[in-house]
């Protein structure tokens, strides 16, 4: 049982568009080049200053991710500074951003003014609050959506979603926070005991599902709006939450009740638990693909862990298919259409820590990309749009969000300090 769990933790812990086309060269496509954006703040006092220092910094490296701008920086200006269009334009300046924050009683407010230097025009004007002046890189986040979305460019709502996220805090105790991409922002929420495994119940990203372990492992779902906490089901040697669906009515558990774990699909409203794989083996980390007609699981079935999916009604109702043909020891994946990103282990060391690679796969064609060389990389995760993927990354005793961003060859790494990713979601 024992040799059952930490193969499972491993496993569940664990371009698209066209295959040839950088879509940074859509963008100078459409434009001529890419828009050479210059970012200013402005502020009096150091009331106004400090965040919007945050600000300023955090927009500047949120433009420089989207892969959409050619980014320049300018000090500290004076609100009534007086804008000459045709000296920015000289300099090929096509768009100006200032920024201001400020801290009132209401909580910070930010205000954004984008000038278009090629028109001479004031773009956007925009003022942005949050009560809680700690969740300032949301609102920089939201700030670089808008003026991505000016230029028309591809979307990076990705940036405003919320990152749950269970770390280690110690041997045999973790925690779960709430977090931006960057882990700039941090809100822990669930403390005490062994945490994990954590899971958003629906789009809105008002609730999630995540894993205690108490005399056996239960199942709890937590609401962000009201705090409560409610326990959903528990179950011998093990209970994981891996994929919610659309209308959040139903969960892809994986669980052990018989010591081998399998995938079981659990009806919320009905609480109704349906047994969907008959696999001796191991069988874990169901997720919903092709409209949630099917799931992809990772398998042991062939003697290595590996990607499979059957019908969503069970094995029994549908022929089984193995969906990655490369690598040895597969053991964790994500699908986003006909695109699938699994991690695969690389190394078969005894004595230190093996190699996982992140790969993306067609499965409509031969076509395999690499997409990271070092380190233990797991627990791949695509965006909505499927153009960015996060994933965990650990390496040299530190663990990290990564980005990954597939059209733009662009791959950040975001450290999180005092602990040790175990899972994610976002």
């Amino acid at each position: 049982m024992k040799k059952i769990c930490v193969w499972v933790l491993l496993c569940v812990n664990c371009l698209f568009a066209n295959q040839e086309i950088d879509a940074t060269l859509e963008v100078v496509k459409k434009f001529g080049n890419l828009p050479n954006i210059l970012v200013q703040y402005s502020g009096k006092d150091y009331n106004q200053k400090e965040y919007t220092l945050r600000i300023f910094k955090m927009l500047v490296a949120d433009l420089k991710v989207t892969g959409h701008f050619t980014v320049q920086e300018d000090g500290n200006i004076a609100n009534e500074m007086v804008l000459n269009f045709d000296e920015y334009r000289k300099a090929k300046i096509d768009l100006i951003a200032r920024v201001s924050a400020e801290i009132l009683q209401d909580g910070l407010v930010v205000n954004l003014q984008l000038y278009d230097a090629n028109s001479g025009t004031l773009a956007l004007s925009k003022e942005y609050k949050n009560s809680r002046a700690e969740t300032y890189p949301f609102l920089a986040h939201k700030l670089a959506i808008d003026i991505n979305d000016y230029i028309q460019a591809p979307n990076v709502d990705w940036m405003e979603r919320i990152v749950v996220v269970s770390y280690y805090t110690k041997p045999g105790e973790s925690e779960i926070l709430l977090s931006d991409y960057t882990l700039t922002y941090k809100n822990s929420l669930i403390k005490g005991g062994l945490n994990i495994f954590p899971k958003w119940a629906n789009e809105q990203q008002n609730a999630f599902y995540y894993t205690k372990y108490l005399d056996k492992p239960t199942l709890f779902k937590y609401d962000l709006t009201t705090g409560q906490n409610t326990q959903i089901i528990s179950s011998e040697g093990m209970l994981v939450a891996s994929d919610v669906s659309k209308d959040s009515t139903k969960i892809l558990l994986t669980m052990a009740p018989n010591e081998q774990a399998d995938i079981f699909l659990y009806d919320i409203p009905s609480a109704k638990l349906t047994k969907l794989t008959n696999y001796r083996g191991i069988d874990v980390s169901g997720n919903f693909i092709e409209d949630e007609k099917r799931v992809m699981f990772i398998s042991d079935r062939l003697g290595y862990p590996n990607v499979f999916a059957i019908s969503v009604e069970g094995e029994a109702n549908g022929s089984l298919e193995q969906m990655v043909f490369h690598g040895r020891n597969n053991n964790a994946a994500n699908a986003f259409g006909e695109y699938i990103v699994y991690s695969s282990r690389e190394t078969n060391e005894d004595f230190s820590r093996n190699t996982f690679n992140l790969y993306l796969v067609s499965t409509k064609s031969d076509f395999i990309r690499r997409l990271s060389a070092n380190g233990i990389n797991q627990l791949p995760r695509f965006s909505k749009d499927g153009e960015t993927i996060m994933y965990v990354k650990h390496e040299s005793n530190q663990s990290a969000l990564g980005i990954i961003r597939l059209n733009y060859n662009k791959t950040l790494l975001f450290p999180l300090r005092g602990g040790i990713i175990q899972s994610m979601d976002w």
